[in-house]
């Protein structure tokens, strides 16, 4: 077919008005599938459908495509391991392993009886076809990405189940390649073995470490990005050397990088969007476009294609519904787990094309007789359309049953959450920014106010401009990781007056100050504006010196004296430390007396995360500490104020201690807040907290009542914090 007044034949193939219609359908296809109520991915199939060649014969499923959905294909089995949470998946690898051995185990017997008793196949056709139930493809993974519940337990043991089913699935297939080729030697799974650990330890070992030194030294953005497209897939040719297919590959390449690359980080939201908007649509529009209604005009593929369908969503509806009422999860969570992994794609397309191609001889009449026949090859094209309809549906559904469950958990925490970053060294903007993000609490997205203040006898005629122009240098940093944040100028007197203005009129709840620069460090090396702040204030305040990016800190030491339970402020620096061990997976290494040491231990066992504890029974047992810090650990130091519970005199020699062993590393103090405990108006629940610990509201009521058990003997007066307030920090 063609228009010869536009010179356009069917199918296209002029490719600037190919990719011009791709480009119109990523961009309607989400608009029409709201009004239709479709997930956005089915539309995206069913628009595939229509201008492939089955349908319209717009565009010709041709190398471009492929190469597209393949790149798209990698990418979700990346970020499925990127996003992951390290903490909660290495907590519920025994879950995941579970989940994954009946997604495998369940479907393989399925599969194989119906091969042998309802299709009539031979024994090698008959596993070979239950592999096909048993793999599946994180499909709808950009579903519960995109409403932010990535750190579901229902999720991560999903994701993490993936790895371990096609794993086992692909191995399947090598073995039926092996036996139909004759090379199921000892020679062949001793190289199978080799090739496949080998290729594993280069990408969960190697791979990070070479992350680690490329962020440190190229902070270029576009650098960084194609520096992580060139690991996703280096780690799938491996998995291809090593005999497996290359998603495999890629998923651990998203493992490797995990702990490199936050959450919410500047290289994590350009991953998020190139992948939504270009790669991961292209797969969905090319598998869309693999798939012939016209094939089921005869009943034999009709009915086949029926069965198989009905097997793989029986085979995985199994599986999760055990899973369920095994760990006891909700019926919404096991309906996730069901959305999750009932959608087949890759490796099923890998396993019929395979089974396809393999020629076992040929008939009467010269037809090859494969090792898996038309029928099934059809009946696998519309088994992944029914798969990854109904998988769209649920997880679409339950997805957002969760999303509004948690949002309306912490909705609390928005309200109250408000974190203030004077800027002034445009050198340390961008680094007091993203630790900013990480410590501030997961629903937090309005609560980040960057204050600039000029002073009125500023000699500097241009200083209002040089002001503004950090203003926006920090709102690009926050846009850059998809986080809005407020700016605000003044003009005051002085810096001190202009910040503790600001943190009157905004309610502020944290502070983070860069440390000032000086060519040396000295008792002073505070700087005299924060020692001025920190003198009139009792808000949590976080003093940061950074010398590499924070993404690439491997271990945060954590040094926190005794007693420091005992005061109201624990709980607000303590919230944000754990917020920030879950963003970025870094191991947290807490320092202090055993009685603190027991306090924290019973956090960690309910909201675990990489976590070491050791005894620090005196302050000055700080130089046995320097002799363990390496080049890539952050410092972390729990501060006081004199006549507060826990402080100490050995405070007083942390600046020389600072001066001598870490100017060579990024450092954070922290001064804990102080609150009236007599003001029945004061919330001691502080949902950060809360917010810090998965929203269990156990440990926050637990540390109001500790705090109110102490208040007489243990708390000052509230004129005693008055009068602290106006003495200089030590």
């Amino acid at each position: 077919m063609s228009f010869d007044f536009l010179q356009i034949s069917f199918p296209i193939s002029d490719p600037v008005l190919k990719f011009l219609i791709i480009l119109i359908i990523i961009l309607c296809v989400p608009i029409l599938s709201d009004r239709l109520r479709l997930p956005h991915l089915l539309g995206m199939i069913l628009a595939g459908v229509i201008i492939g060649p089955f349908g319209l014969n717009l565009l010709e499923r041709d190398s471009s495509i492929i190469l597209s959905g393949t790149a798209g294909l990698l990418y979700i089995m990346f970020l499925s391991g990127l996003e992951i949470d390290m903490n909660d998946f290495q907590k519920n690898i025994g879950k995941s392993t579970t989940l994954g051995l009946l997604s495998f185990i369940i479907p393989m017997i399925l599969g194989t009886l119906a091969g042998l008793y309802l299709f009539d196949f031979s024994w090698l056709s008959s596993v070979l076809l239950a592999s096909m139930f048993a793999s599946h493809t994180l499909i709808t993974y950009p579903i519960v990405s995109k409403l932010g519940i990535t750190k579901n337990r229902a999720v991560n043991i999903s994701v993490g189940s993936t790895l371990i089913t096609n794993t086992l699935s692909l191995l399947v297939l090598a073995i039926v390649v092996g036996m139909t080729s004759g090379t199921m030697s000892g020679g062949f799974w001793v190289g199978l073995l080799l090739s496949f650990t080998a290729s594993t330890l280069i990408i969960l070992f190697l791979f990070p470490r070479v992350a680690r030194w490329f962020f440190k030294r190229f902070k270029d953005s576009v650098s960084q990005y194609i520096f992580v497209l060139m690991i996703v897939f280096l780690g799938a040719m491996l998995s291809q050397w090593a005999g497996i297919e290359g998603i495999i590959g890629a998923f651990m390449a998203g493992l490797a990088l995990n702990r490199l690359i936050p959450s919410y980080s500047p290289l994590m939201n350009r991953i998020d969007f190139v992948g939504n908007a270009i790669f991961i649509p292209f797969f969905l529009i090319g598998v869309g476009m693999l798939i012939d209604f016209r094939a089921f005009v005869n009943k034999e593929s009709l009915f086949v294609a029926i069965a198989m369908s009905v097997i793989a969503t029986l085979g995985k509806l199994i599986p999760a519904w055990l899973t369920q009422k095994s760990f006891r999860y909700s019926k919404v969570e096991g309906q996730l787990i069901f959305g999750l992994t009932n959608s087949q794609a890759a490796a099923t397309l890998a396993a019929v094309m395979v089974g396809y191609n393999i020629i076992l001889g040929y008939n009467e009449v010269g037809e090859p007789l494969r090792l898996l026949n038309d029928n099934v090859l059809n009946g696998t094209i519309v088994m992944i359309l029914a798969t990854c309809t109904i998988a769209s549906f649920v997880t679409q559904k339950s997805a957002q049953r969760i999303a509004s469950s948690d949002q309306a958990n912490g909705s609390r925490s928005d309200m109250r959450e408000r974190i203030l970053i004077p800027i002034s060294n445009p050198n340390t903007l961008e680094e007091l920014i993203n630790i900013s993000i990480l410590l501030k609490s997961k629903n937090n997205q309005n609560g980040l106010i960057a204050l600039s203040v000029v002073t009125t006898d500023s000699d500097d005629a241009d200083a209002g401009n040089k002001a503004e122009k950090l203003l926006n240098k920090a709102m690009m940093a926050a846009a850059a990781t998809d986080i809005r944040i407020k700016t605000s100028l003044r003009y005051s007197d002085s810096p001190v007056k202009g910040i503790t203005h600001m943190l009157q009129e905004k309610n502020i709840t944290d502070l983070i100050l860069g440390l000032h620069e000086s060519k040396g460090l000295s008792d002073s090396f505070l700087g005299q504006v924060t020692q001025n702040i920190l003198s009139n204030t009792n808000i949590t305040t976080y003093i940061y010196h950074p010398h590499q990016p924070i993404s690439t800190i491997r271990r945060h030491f954590v040094l926190i004296p005794a007693k420091a339970e005992q005061e109201t402020g624990f709980s607000f620096w303590l919230a944000k430390i754990w917020n920030m061990a879950r963003n970025t997976g870094s191991t947290v290494i807490f320092y202090s007396v055993p009685d603190t040491l027991k306090f924290l231990r019973n956090i960690q066992l309910h909201h675990p995360i990489k976590v070491e504890f050791q005894e620090l029974n005196s302050w000055h047992e700080l130089i046995n500490i320097k002799h363990k810090l390496k080049t890539d650990d952050n410092v972390t130091i729990v501060l006081s104020r004199e006549n507060l519970p826990s402080y100490n005199s050995s405070m007083a020699y942390i600046p020389a201690y600072i001066n001598k062993y870490l100017s060579k590393h990024n450092f954070l103090l922290i001064y804990p807040s102080q609150i009236d405990l007599n003001d029945d108006k004061v919330d001691l629940t502080y949902p950060s907290l809360i917010e810090t610990v998965e929203k269990i509201d156990g440990i926050g009521k637990t540390m109001a009542a500790l705090f109110r058990k102490r208040r007489p003997k243990e708390q000052p007066a509230p004129s005693e914090l008055k009068k602290e307030s106006d003495r200089p920090a030590s």
